[in-house]
């Protein structure tokens, strides 16, 4: 079994103590079932979640992986019976040999792309008419052309790229799959370390492909064949991982650096909260050699004394990066979205854009959206653990978007899980121009993981979402980029599953643009296409049904939440599931084409 914590683990046992039982089944209901429940502040997986996963998955992530820290709390004995209670006996499914393309399958190289994460340097999310192969009158005709399972986990967070004909997509046990556009059939897999959750990123060459995992560690492949070109670690830090897909410029790759697994670790009483500081890493694309590292706390934590437990504490700490850099050519720039501080004392860099030189590294300016924000899970579990008072856990996972108003002066436009939306100057040390309240936001509320621009409008979806009110939140939103006004708005339809565990209306995928067209999912499992001038929705599918798939594994869709879909060549591709919350899990990617196209 590789080493793979499964991040859809990452808040397991976040109340277990060190019980006597061994009885699986009354060590997780004395111990565990506070948290791992409808309603539960720590939004943990529900149990029948982690069922879906292999118990030797499971007791990998208690005793090697990211939950070590929540693991070491029970013994040899206790791990393997928490394990084999909730997780499956056999194995996960085996791709057979029949999903692998054939010899004679070629891509088609001169094929539009989406390459990682944004579509573009500006992260705008917008595709061209010409590269997206589809017309505002298209889009009511798309048909579900091949379903893709992920085998042996619950949830599909990664967002696919496409590049060269192929589709390039992760998946949470770490492997890495190229596919056929057309077709889905396999060309090649690589096994990281760990689950992989970024995009791909496709040299613009197409020799060579890179990635990250939740261990920290960054990839290059060959892009034809998925033969290991180097392997990086960007930062020593147990719980370093890589969430926010790299930027790659003038052959050098600009690598965010986020560590959210330990503010989970928090929660367990006698762990000494907190050291990880987040970092931008620009490395060399040619060899993984590390070029310059900037951190986004100056300083590396100190002892700041002890909690009441007797458990020593650090600070400052925190303040990852979530999501995917924005470049700025004209200017030289690097922009990051920040999170939270992990713990006391609070900084200046914490739920901010950052910008940093892209040759040096050195620090430009700093625009503060939200100060004080320290927060740690330890505030669920353990008051003596937790910052006082406990920040608002409004972290900025959405990346900045980069556009020009009417040719002339480019702004910043970024989403925070408060729920307002922000245009910076770049030009002024990123200067607040406008803002405006799309919700009422908070720790899962708000502007969760990005939105998309075209030179009118930014289009953002809202989550709010609330696990106790499953028809609350959501919605879309056309936002004028010159003024910050509301154009249009429509909200979340009712959820047709209301009554299954983890339903809910709220959006907080990201979303998707072309001429005439938003796409946003849906913590409901719907994926939709909404016209870009007024807001109506002119596409729905339910992805929240069983799919049979070109691969032969069984899968099922979910709620969509930390990866949107991505339009290229006349397609609209989309993962489904997602267990990190207790919300609906899933494990296919999906793909949708125009009968007659």
């Amino acid at each position: 079994m590789t080493k793979n914590s499964l991040q859809v683990f990452a808040y397991l046992l976040l109340a277990c103590g060190t019980g006597r039982a061994q009885d699986g089944a009354e060590l997780f209901r004395n111990n565990c079932s506070t948290c791992h429940r409808s309603g539960s502040p720590t939004q943990a997986p529900l149990p029948e979640t982690l069922r879906r996963l292999p118990a030797q998955a499971i007791l990998t992530a208690l005793e090697t992986g990211k939950m070590r820290s929540q693991g070491s709390q029970l013994n040899p004995a206790q791990r393997n019976a928490v394990a084999k209670y909730l997780g499956t006996a056999e194995n996960a499914e085996v791709i057979p040999l029949s999903a692998t393309c054939s010899a004679s399958t070629k891509p088609a190289t001169n094929a539009a792309s989406w390459n990682g994460w944004g579509a573009d340097p500006g992260n705008t999310r917008f595709q061209t008419a010409k590269a997206a192969g589809l017309t505002r009158e298209d889009v009511p005709r798309l048909k579900l052309k091949w379903a893709f399972g992920f085998p042996g986990v619950a949830t599909a967070f990664a967002a696919p790229s496409v590049f060269g004909g192929r589709v390039f997509v992760g998946s949470a046990d770490g492997t890495v799959y190229s596919l056929n556009a057309q077709t889905g059939c396999i060309y090649w897999t690589y096994k990281a370390a760990e689950g992989v959750r970024t995009a791909i990123l496709v040299e613009n060459n197409g020799r060579a492909a890179y990635f990250g995992d939740l261990q920290g560690n960054m990839y290059a492949v060959n892009a034809h064949t998925g033969a290991l070109l180097w392997k990086t670690r960007v930062d020593e830090h147990l719980y370093a991982e890589i969430t926010g897909t790299p930027k790659l410029e003038k052959g050098r790759l600009y690598v965010p650096v986020s560590g959210g697994a330990e503010q989970v670790a928090a929660g367990n009483p006698t762990y000494e909260c907190c050291t990880f500081r987040g970092s931008l890493v620009a490395l060399d694309a040619a060899s993984g050699k590390q070029i310059w590292k900037s951190y986004t706390i100056s300083e590396p934590a100190k002892p700041t004394g002890k909690s009441a437990a007797g458990t020593p504490k650090w600070g400052p700490s925190g303040v990852a990066l979530w999501s995917s850099p924005t470049v700025d050519l004209a200017r030289k720039a690097i922009y990051v979205s920040t999170g939270v501080n992990y713990s006391d004392p609070p900084t200046p860099a914490s739920d901010a854009v950052l910008a940093f030189d892209m040759d040096t590294g050195r620090p430009l300016w700093s625009r503060q959206l939200l100060s004080d924000d320290v927060f740690n899970f330890g505030c669920n579990t353990d008051q003596a653990n937790c910052p006082q008072p406990p920040g608002k856990d409004f972290d900025i996972g959405t990346p900045p978007i980069l556009r020009p108003i009417a040719g002339r002066r480019s702004l910043l436009i970024v989403g925070a899980k408060s729920g307002i939306l922000y245009a910076l100057d770049p030009a002024n040390q990123g200067k607040i121009v406008w803002s405006s309240r799309i919700g009422s936001g908070g720790p899962q509320g708000g502007i969760m993981w990005g939105s998309a621009a075209d030179d009118r409008f930014a289009y953002v979806a809202l989550s709010d979402w609330d696990p106790g009110k499953p028809e609350a939140g959501g919605g879309v939103f056309g936002v004028e980029i010159a003024t910050g006004k509301t154009a249009w708005s429509t909200p979340a339809p009712k959820p047709a599953c209301l009554g299954t565990p983890g339903c809910s209306a709220a959006q907080p995928s990201p979303v998707s643009a072309m001429p005439g067209v938003v796409f946003a999912g849906s913590l409901d499992g719907h994926l939709r296409a909404y016209e870009s001038a007024a807001g109506g929705i002119i596409w729905d599918f339910d992805t929240l049904q069983q799919f049979p798939t070109v691969n032969g594994i069984k899968a099922h869709g979910g709620s969509i939440n930390g990866s949107g879909p991505i339009i290229a060549g006349g397609m609209v591709f989309s993962s489904s599931g997602y267990a990190r919350l207790p919300v609906m899990p899933g494990n296919v990617l999906l793909a949708f084409g125009v009968e007659d196209k």
